[in-house]
């Protein structure tokens, strides 16, 4: 007698054997599934796990086996999913009780098998609740929220609602980090760790885009939700095989600004799914979040730096024009490309990077800086520069730590909790805070430079929407004046201002 059908994982890929060729031309879309001839058996990427089982369910009349799913149920989730529930049902009663903390925490003692752990209580608001039960319609997809609207809890009540294997992959190793003390304090559940150097998988566990894509050939079956936090970032030509290999049939993505200098936000669908909710700047500003007023301060090149920064555009100019005299298509990408082999290249490009030194660490931009120290004395800063040069240059200029990307975990905390507590006024950065890194709170960021991307510039921005003691936010650009500076400022504008 014939085996039946069988659907197994092999390294971040699906196998499936027992049906034939026309069953799969019958049934799956062209290009999901290939014959491989070595083990005589259909493959395709995990990616299609949730696809692949639906029809396989609806066209195969007989047994099949399903070997895939390694993933657990978490009864202890589950628990506070149900306490969660209740609180959410009497909070939403024509009554409009309210349920103290005393008893939400005996609910879910008396649901619950394993013993209670101490854990913080979170009441999510109208706007998040909306994004909750966008997602559980289906179960995959996107939700874009603006910095500080509190995603991170959107995502911890997705998880205790799923209540089974999880995967949380986060860009850098501070949100990692940080993610494992939210779970703690909101689940009281002590979760795996996978990357930094440590290998702890639990069901429940968090990593980072780079240790993912490593290991997900290995770990693909075992979760069932997978959460991508900044999820732009899963479009990448490595990354992006973390979600291809990962069999999870629910998925979620998490961001901002979803899009892309590239174009490649259109992959998230593939990967993730589509934007099941979206909620615009606009919609927060001065409810979820702070108001805040944009100030653009011009700033002007010094005779000495002009004179350096006209001879270097002068430099490119006549490098790219005699090139294209030879070679009408010749781009700057060329240019990049014949840099390491062809001296006058290499001349071209090191202009290029001087002038753009010159456009960022103008000497104005620091006299700016002094003034508004005094104008915004006693109230803590965050300071955005476009490269490390520069937030070197401010650190010694005025006395204020410097955080980098290259910094310690113990020195990060250390500059985060010493802004928090008045220990130091101000602490400038180049981008290692421009995403997701939760930030204390601050209403006073000064952008000195930056790239031209949107994505940045909502994030910079974001950093002192979150509502509190200190009111109304503030975000100062000083831009230097008949420079390239000028253009960058005006795409970023476009996000800033909309």
């Amino acid at each position: 007698m014939p085996s039946p059908p069988e659907l197994n994982f092999d390294q971040g890929t699906l196998l499936l054997s027992g049906v034939s060729q026309r069953f799969i031309e019958r049934v799956f879309d062209d290009g999901v599934w290939v014959f491989d001839g070595r083990v005589g058996k259909f493959r395709c990427d995990a990616l299609h796990y949730a696809a692949v089982q639906a029809a396989l369910n609806t066209h195969l009349t007989s047994r099949w086996v399903d070997s895939v799913p390694a993933w657990k149920r978490l009864d202890h989730l589950a628990a506070l999913a149900v306490a969660a529930e209740q609180v959410r049902d009497i909070n939403t009663s024509p009554n409009n009780l309210e349920m103290k903390p005393s008893e939400s925490s005996e609910v879910c003692a008396r649901n619950q098998s394993e013993r209670p752990v101490k854990r913080a209580e979170v009441q999510l608001r109208i706007d998040q609740l909306r994004a909750v039960d966008a997602w559980l319609a289906t179960r995959r997809g996107c939700l874009v929220m603006p910095t500080g609207t509190g995603k991170t809890e959107v995502a911890l009540k997705l998880i205790t609602s799923v209540a089974s294997s999880t995967l949380i992959v986060a860009p850098v190793r501070d949100l990692m980090y940080q993610w494992h003390r939210r779970i703690l304090l909101r689940t009281g559940i002590d979760a795996g760790i996978l990357g930094d150097g440590v290998y702890r998988v639990s069901p429940l566990t968090v990593t980072t885009y780079d240790s993912a894509f490593l290991h997900m050939a290995r770990l693909g079956n075992q979760f069932a939700l997978i959460v991508f936090d900044e999820c732009h970032h899963l479009p990448g030509p490595s990354r992006q095989d973390a979600a291809r290999m990962c069999a999870a049939p629910y998925r979620l993505g998490l961001t901002a600004t979803p899009y892309r200098s590239d174009g490649r936000q259109g992959l998230l669908e593939e990967l993730i799914g589509p934007i099941c909710y979206q909620q615009k700047l606009d919609e927060a500003r001065g409810d979820t979040l702070a108001n805040y007023d944009l100030h653009r301060i011009p700033v002007y090149l010094s005779d000495a730096e002009r004179q350096r920064y006209d001879e270097l555009s002068r430099t490119i100019q006549q490098y790219m024009f005699q090139r294209r005299q030879d070679d009408a298509s010749f781009t700057w990408q060329k240019l990049c490309q014949e840099s390491g082999r062809d001296p006058a290249s290499r001349r071209a490009l090191k202009a290029f990077h001087a002038k753009s030194a010159i456009e960022d660490r103008a000497e104005e931009k620091l006299r700016v800086l002094e003034d508004l120290f005094r104008l915004h004395v006693g109230e803590p800063c965050l300071i955005f520069t476009g490269t490390n040069a520069m937030a070197r240059d401010i650190s010694r200029r005025f006395l204020i730590p410097c955080l980098l990307s290259h910094c310690g975990k113990r020195e990060r905390l250390d500059i985060l909790s010493g802004l928090e507590e008045g220990r130091y006024p101000a602490v400038v950065a180049n981008r290692v805070l421009d995403e997701g890194v939760d930030l204390p709170d601050v209403k006073v960021a000064i952008v000195i430079g930056g790239s031209s991307s949107p994505r940045q510039a909502t994030q910079r921005l974001g950093r002192i929407l979150r509502r509190s003691r200190f009111g109304r936010g503030v975000l100062y650009e000083v831009v230097t004046r008949q420079t390239k500076d000028v253009a960058r400022s005006r795409q970023r504008r476009a996000s800033m201002d909309s």
